[in-house]
């Protein structure tokens, strides 16, 4: 793996020391979330929309309707800003001020790709659905022709991208330290339930 390129969207102002541009940090954050969040433009003003997200290679892919509003914005050449974020726990302080959360996130911006190669499409459907359950692709019924038409698959260059982590207890003041409040972390695990047959 690498370290991405800072750019001046990227290069992290609050809190440097948290930064992360390495490549192999930022897969695996994009990788364990399930949903990301797209700001555009849309109809002369900011619009941000959730979406399930997943990754192949070096290209971040969301879908969604073709008749999507922020797709089509993005898709006539909005620039886009996907964030997404992991919350591990929340951080007490012994002062208000001081309380934290614990958080691994990814903030990536650039432009969307229309993947427009049926057979590329499909596939980038399938990994989807891998990302979901693996095997899932080949137990579900393929798209049609017609769902294929109504789904449009945007993918994004990982490039203009940074990573910022917070991790560990809270960082009172020294005078503080004898205040009579409980501190320390309360963990926040997000886990798979059992199945739920229809």
């Amino acid at each position: 793996m690498s370290t991405i390129e800072v750019t001046d969207r990227t290069r992290l102002r609050r809190g440097p020391k948290r930064a992360s541009y390495d490549r192999e940090t930022i897969y695996r954050i994009l990788d364990e979330a399930l949903v990301c969040h797209i700001g555009a433009s849309m109809h002369g003003g900011p619009a941000v929309q959730p979406n399930f997200h997943w990754r192949i290679g070096d290209e971040l892919y969301v879908h969604g309707s073709s008749r999507n509003g922020l797709f089509q914005s993005i898709l006539a050449g909005e620039s886009a800003c996907i964030t997404v974020t992991l919350l591990d726990g929340l951080v007490f302080a012994r002062s208000a001020f001081h309380h934290s959360a614990n958080f691994r996130s990814v903030m990536l911006y650039g432009k969307g790709r229309r993947v427009e190669d049926p057979v590329e499409k499909r596939q980038a459907l399938d990994s989807m659905l891998e990302k979901f359950s693996p095997g899932r692709s080949a137990e579900a019924r393929p798209p049609n022709e017609t769902e294929m038409k109504a789904t449009a698959v945007i993918a994004f260059p990982i490039e203009e991208v940074s990573a910022k982590i917070r991790s560990g207890g809270p960082v009172d003041d020294a005078e503080d330290l004898d205040w009579p409040a409980w501190s320390g972390v309360r963990p926040l695990i997000t886990t798979l339930g059992d199945l739920i047959p229809d």
